[in-house]
């Protein structure tokens, strides 16, 4: 085992795979002269050259568009936005030719395409470049969503995705790029697709990912296990699709009672649909309603302290918590 930062932790994805199939190729906005935006392509352009790390113009439905014909015809690419904000500029190629192309062609077609970058609030960057879109893309039949928490999970899952069929969008959090971890020497990878348990409790299951799990979840666990004698369970989704229902529903009949922490608005969010699918599949093990902790329901504001306001926190999930084991 090895600690290494997040950001890092992609990096020797990228390059691993790179490495063994002359296929894969990275194209984004400053991946190659300038290293990427937040520097998850350093080193790549002089190691593999100016034909696999493609510096692209500011145009992100010509380049998303690019890379879904390249996966057409047999290629790999792996397409960095510089914030899944800017996604938004692609959506009509990334809806209508990656995600649909393998069910209009009969399965006689696949798009193996990653779609990365950095989305969710990034520190005082203002709303239009704080966003938590996942729910978008999950909301697409044929894309597969992907949000890991940890560098051991990023470079995992960032592996299994480059090697993955299907579209994948890979969605990172700004944030977490500096952030260490333990990361295993060598060769491993990531079942797309499966939760895991982060944390064993017995009173509640809290579901989460990305940056949720270690800005607001796990400082909040420890408070509640130390001061309330709360018995806290953490999930992992990892996959927001394919979900991993087994998991979630299996850790619910345990605990008897749920919280969702995610990072974006609340109407019509991924929470909100995990916590519809959990009142369905778990309802006979639930004693409480399933609480949900998200962002306010407002564009993020700009200033710092406004922007933690807007966002989960451990306090926020500590009342949740509470709230749902009658111990508020």
């Amino acid at each position: 085992m090895a600690e290494i930062t997040y950001r890092d932790a992609l990096n020797q994805a990228l390059a691993e795979e790179m490495e063994r199939d002359d296929q894969v190729f990275l194209m984004g906005e400053e991946v190659a002269l300038y290293s990427g935006a937040y520097k998850v392509s350093q080193g790549l352009l002089q190691k593999f050259g100016e034909k696999r790390v493609i510096d692209a113009p500011i145009t992100e439905a010509g380049f998303v568009g690019l890379g879904i014909g390249a996966a057409h015809v047999g290629m790999k690419p792996v397409i960095e936005v510089m914030t899944y904000n800017f996604a938004i500029l692609a959506l009509d190629q990334i809806i209508n030719n990656a995600a649909k192309l393998r069910y209009m062609s009969d399965g006689q077609y696949s798009v193996p395409m990653v779609l990365r970058g950095p989305g969710g609030a990034g520190g005082s960057l203002g709303a239009q470049h704080s966003q938590a879109l996942e729910q978008q893309f999950v909301h697409i039949p044929g894309l597969k969503v992907v949000m890991p928490a940890t560098p051991h999970d990023a470079k995992g899952l960032l592996k299994a995705a480059i090697r993955d069929p299907d579209p994948v969008m890979f969605i990172e959090s700004e944030k977490l790029y500096n952030v260490k971890g333990e990361v295993p020497e060598g060769e491993y990878l990531l079942p797309i697709g499966r939760a895991e348990v982060k944390k064993e409790g017995s009173d509640v299951t809290i579901i989460t990912w990305s940056r949720m799990l270690t800005a607001a979840v796990l400082p909040a666990v420890e408070r509640l296990e130390a001061e309330e004698g709360i018995s806290c369970e953490v999930v992992d989704a990892m996959t927001l699709r394919p979900l991993d229902y087994d998991t979630l529903v299996n850790s619910i009949r345990k605990t008897n009672r749920c919280v969702i922490v995610e990072e974006a608005w609340p109407q019509a969010s991924v929470g909100s649909w995990i916590s519809h699918e959990m009142q369905k599949r778990a309802f006979d093990y639930l004693d409480a309603p399933i609480g949900h902790v998200h962002q306010e329901d407002v564009p993020m504001p700009y200033a710092f302290n406004l922007e933690e306001a807007a966002l989960p926190s451990p306090a926020k999930v500590v009342e949740a918590v509470k709230k749902v084991c009658y111990a508020d």
